[in-house]
């Protein structure tokens, strides 16, 4: 192996994670949600620790942490989050932002690497407050009106509230300063079991899927489950449910190969088992790369409402909650991703899109990014038996290090001057 390759010291690697892990823990994953106590302590002791990186480190006003370096040379903007899902697994967003650290560490005191790798955690890419809130406010996609109407997910504070208790209200939020960067680089766990499966150890991502959301309502009318005729009902609830499955039997035909879709929630007012529901809501969620397919299902899924409240005894209404446009990956990022594999990894590697939604996407959206997985044990994540191998986790920061210095290497060879 050419001594030019630079490897993670994986024992370094496999510390700070476990160290993060103790931030929040809840049995062997963490539960760590946006602008928790656990969350605040993860931000300041990642703060600590970028100066050993020769990085400056800041919290912005939105609880994004950044370290910003002053090497000549290009520039490489690595990370991932550091809050959790409420008690689950606890490596997702950790390995990304500790293999970011890592090759920051390795990479930029090295007078022979031109530029360096500047390390970002994203603030609340797991939605207790908004989508991606952190990295959007970092491309200027989050304004303070925003931030005004931001609610917890899980609780009644607001945003403001939540940025008052952490300390940082106030606080400037940082904006990308466009043309620093040569591009992002961020790792994750595969969150499937893909990798696992085909016993390969690497994953470079092709494209991120945009996230639809919906919210489905149905208004029927609420009556006594003891004494109305079945002939005269109007029961939201049934209506709802023979809705799903006019769904799983009509989407089949119009999707995509990898499109997915879920009723991730279910509600029914007044929700007594003696009373017919009169109002009923579904959380509704459609994910694809392709936004024609995007497009084509959600024109279904209003003929759909559209037909029922004509035929049948309750109303529905379709609501697009959310949008989340797919982000393909950067193709030169892709080939340096997979030839470091070559190396460091046995050449096992495999690309593929990712079904989850990153902030790499949102990144995407104004500079070339690229995303590499590593295998997640059973397939498992959002959950806290959520785990990858030991391994596994020091292979991958080996080929991230690498990959970084490729980018770094290559850039510096077309504009050897950048600053």
């Amino acid at each position: 192996m050419s001594a030019q390759f630079r490897r993670a010291d994986g024992a370094r690697v496999l510390a700070d994670l476990n160290a993060l892990r103790a931030f929040g823990r809840y049995k062997t994953g963490v539960h760590r949600p946006t602008f928790s106590e656990a969350h605040r302590q993860s931000l300041s002791w990642l703060a600590e620790r970028l100066p050993d990186a020769q990085l400056t480190p800041t919290i912005d006003g939105i609880g994004n942490v950044l370290g910003t370096s002053a090497k000549p040379g290009p520039k490489l903007l690595a990370g991932s989050h550091l809050e959790s899902q409420n008690h689950a697994g606890w490596l997702d967003g950790p390995l990304g932002v500790i293999y970011a650290l890592e090759a920051a560490r390795v990479l930029n005191p090295d007078p022979s690497i031109p530029g360096a790798v500047e390390v970002a955690s994203w603030c609340d890419e797991e939605g207790h407050f908004g989508s991606f809130l952190g990295s959007r406010s970092y491309v200027g996609q989050v304004s303070e009106a925003d931030i005004d109407a931001a609610r917890d997910r899980s609780s009644p504070r607001s945003m403001r509230e939540a940025l008052t208790e952490m300390g940082l209200a106030g606080r400037p939020r940082l904006q990308a300063e466009r043309g620093r960067h040569i591009g992002y680089l961020e790792a994750h766990i595969e969150q499937g079991d893909t990798l696992e499966h085909s016993e390969l150890k690497i994953g470079i991502v092709t494209s991120i899927v945009g996230i639809w959301q919906y919210r489905i309502v149905f208004a029927g009318e609420q009556n006594h489950a003891g004494t109305t005729r079945m002939a005269v009902r109007k029961d939201a609830g049934l209506a709802l449910a023979r809705f799903c499955v006019a769904i799983d039997a009509r989407f089949p035909a119009a999707c995509g190969p990898r499109t997915v879709w879920t009723t991730g929630r279910i509600t029914l007012d007044p929700g007594a088992p003696s009373i017919i529901p009169g109002r009923a809501e579904m959380l509704f969620q459609i994910r694809d790369d392709d936004p024609a397919v995007i497009a084509r299902l959600e024109q279904l899924l209003h003929a759909l409402a559209d037909a029922d409240s004509a035929s049948g005894s309750c109303q529905i209404a379709v609501e697009r909650i959310r949008t989340g446009a797919p982000a393909m990956m950067d193709a030169a990022f892709q080939d340096t991703i997979e030839a470091a594999s070559r190396d460091l990894a046995g050449g096992r590697s495999l690309r593929m899109p990712s079904g989850a939604g990153h902030d790499a996407q949102v990144l995407a959206t104004i500079m070339p990014a690229g995303m590499l997985f590593v295998p997640s044990i059973g397939g498992v994540s959002h959950h806290w038996t959520e785990n990858t191998a030991d391994a596994d986790i020091v292979t991958g920061a080996d080929v991230f290090v690498e990959t970084c210095r490729r980018l770094l290497a290559d850039a510096a060879s077309i504009i050897p001057q950048a600053g």
